[in-house]
């Protein structure tokens, strides 16, 4: 039980220092203990993610996206993309 705990606060804290969710990490961790943690070590940063800004409402969201998450509006590919968050550093 102590390792599935310790391995969940590892995995929580890798996750939230690359941008995600400290709560997903934390149950991907504790539910596979050693292998949560390698999982969130491979994971990609989101701040190293090309971004654009939503036509709709104007929220910056990754270039990925299909769908602005705030207010619903299809996003076509863009010709241009808002740098990541770390090139700004």
């Amino acid at each position: 039980m102590i390792i599935c705990v310790v391995s969940a606060v590892w995995a929580g804290l890798i996750g939230r220092r690359k941008g995600s969710s400290f709560f997903i990490w934390a149950m991907i961790g504790g539910v596979v203990p050693f292998l949560g943690v390698i999982l969130a070590v491979a994971y990609r940063y989101e701040t190293d993610e090309v971004r654009r800004q939503c036509p709709g409402c104007g929220k910056i969201v990754p270039l990925h996206d299909a769908l602005c998450t705030r207010c619903g509006t299809e996003l076509d590919f863009p010709e241009v993309g808002i740098e990541p968050i770390s090139a700004r550093r």
